[in-house]
């Protein structure tokens, strides 16, 4: 198969999955969700395949979705112009999160190793694996919970419980690999020398497993996800995004980035400073955007 933004290798019973624009962090684009879910099908119809790693190249696994294509461009994807159709909107990310949630659904036990940062829609392909390896000095959050977006997967509740999840999402902050692990969020963290030795172990003590035994198991251990209702979850999320993204305030980050580009509309977002100032909301009157 031939891939835009990704790699996909099978070796020794192990197909790896790697994130492939290191040029920029590895961020999400347009081609990189679909590529996921044909690659972790690709591993789900070798028989070969008993584990399915996910990588980064280069400094991190992934920085999130691309902000240069997805918030500075005036005609950006997943933005509308108002009035916005949020069923369309809807319709185009849980096509996304399904993507994603392949890694979660796929028979075949899903490992993400994870150097430099795992965040924003990064942390979304992290937390859908079933095990996740972090470098120690790695960082992994959802800082776009600040303003213009909630994270489709919902991952964070079913691994750490109501309140750790609360704590990352009503901040947006960035914890590292330690942290990360202290909580319950992650399997294991490791400095960054040995973090393919780790994963490497890790993977060699599931892979001799029959394929059947590591299905009955994982399916046996997502059920009961299931059962707390995920999917609910995750469509209400789904739509969360998209408002989020649409609301006054979402629509002032966009616009915000168009000015002044991503980088800095990103350093102001996550200053801890109010966020959108020039947004009001009269008495009586309903939510508007100053200027729109």
């Amino acid at each position: 198969m031939e891939f835009h933004s990704i790699r996909y290798e099978v070796a020794d019973r192990v197909a790896t999955i790697t994130l492939n624009r290191p040029d920029r962090l590895n961020a999400i684009d347009e081609h990189m969700p679909g590529e996921i879910r044909r690659a972790v099908e690709a591993a789900e119809a070798d028989s070969g395949v008993h584990v399915v790693v996910v990588a980064g190249a280069g400094r991190a696994f992934c920085s999130g979705y691309d902000l240069e294509l997805f918030a500075q461009r005036p005609d950006a994807p997943h933005s509308q112009d108002m009035p916005w159709d949020p069923m369309e909107d809807f319709r185009m990310m849980s096509r996304n999160t399904e993507d994603f949630m392949s890694l979660w659904r796929s028979s075949k036990p899903t490992v993400a190793k994870v150097q430099g940062y795992a965040v924003a829609g990064g942390s979304d392909i992290a937390l859908a694996c079933d095990l996740v390896v972090m470098a120690a000095d790695a960082k992994i959050g959802y800082p776009p919970a600040r303003v213009w977006g909630c994270p489709t997967t919902a991952m964070w509740v079913y691994r750490v419980g109501a309140e750790q999840a609360k704590r990352m999402l009503l901040t947006g902050d960035l914890i590292d690999g330690v942290e990360a692990k202290r909580i319950g969020l992650v399997l294991d963290a490791v400095a960054e020398a040995e973090l393919d030795d780790r994963v490497a172990a890790l993977v060699d003590r599931i892979k001799g497993i029959p394929r059947n035994q590591l299905m009955m198991q994982k399916m046996m251990v997502n059920q009961a996800f299931e059962n707390m209702g995920m999917a609910t979850t995750q469509m209400i999320a789904t739509l969360f995004d998209g408002i989020a993204r649409h609301s006054p305030e979402g629509v002032w980050f966009k616009r915000r980035a168009e000015e002044v580009g991503w980088v800095q509309a990103v350093r102001e977002r996550d200053s801890g400073a109010p966020i959108a100032p020039d947004v009001t909301r009269p008495h009586g009157e309903g939510p508007r955007a100053q200027g729109s």
